[in-house]
């Protein structure tokens, strides 16, 4: 008798040791979060402790080279991924949908949610001070695990570091830990669709 794996959840974690990529994204996303007074104003509306242009800015790549830069790094990576998932995808890629920067203050966090319509999510670490706090990943299956005992695998906490690149499909819960770093942590986040 054997026991097998079926199904198994895939987590993509690389980095990406750019010095000048990560300066001028740097640089990018703290202008982005001084100018971009929509961001700011739906940031402030919706509790999010910092800034995020997640529902301000739409044309990252287009508006700014340095996230033109980051796009054609993120694309190889998104292919390298899904052909380890090996997701059929009939000959086509792809494609970035959305893009967003997050600038998460001290004591910043994010809940659990996952991303609708989309194929694969990530994040791209731009700047992680010390105990900026770790990604959460939940078991997809811990809505259906009913009378199960626990396992200690239930969650699974992803420490990124400044270059590191995280992917998941987009249908994984996760959640960010609440940062007790005393300097902002910054991040772009995004999704794939087919």
């Amino acid at each position: 008798m054997t026991s097998r794996a079926l199904f198994p959840t895939l987590f993509y974690d690389a980095a990406i040791y750019d010095a000048a990529l990560l300066d001028d994204l740097d640089a990018s996303c703290r202008a982005l979060a001084q100018e971009d007074r929509a961001g700011r104003a739906w940031s402030k509306e919706h509790g999010y402790r910092g800034y995020t242009s997640y529902a301000s800015l739409a044309d990252l790549p287009q508006r700014d080279p340095a996230f033109a830069d980051l796009k054609r790094v993120l694309d190889r990576h998104v292919a390298a991924f899904a052909r380890d998932l090996q997701l059929d995808l009939a000959g086509r890629r792809l494609k970035l949908d959305s893009l967003w920067v997050n600038v998460m203050k001290p004591g910043g966090t994010h809940s659990g949610h996952l991303h609708p319509h989309s194929v694969v999510s990530g994040t791209f670490y731009v700047a992680v001070p010390e105990g900026s706090g770790a990604l959460k990943l939940e078991d997809p299956r811990l809505a259906m695990l009913m009378a199960a005992p626990t396992r200690p695998d239930t969650f699974v906490y992803a420490e990124p570091k400044a270059g590191s690149i995280f992917l998941w499909e987009s249908w994984l819960r996760h959640e960010v830990m609440p940062s007790q770093a005393k300097a902002e942590r910054i991040s772009v986040s995004f999704n794939y669709r087919w």
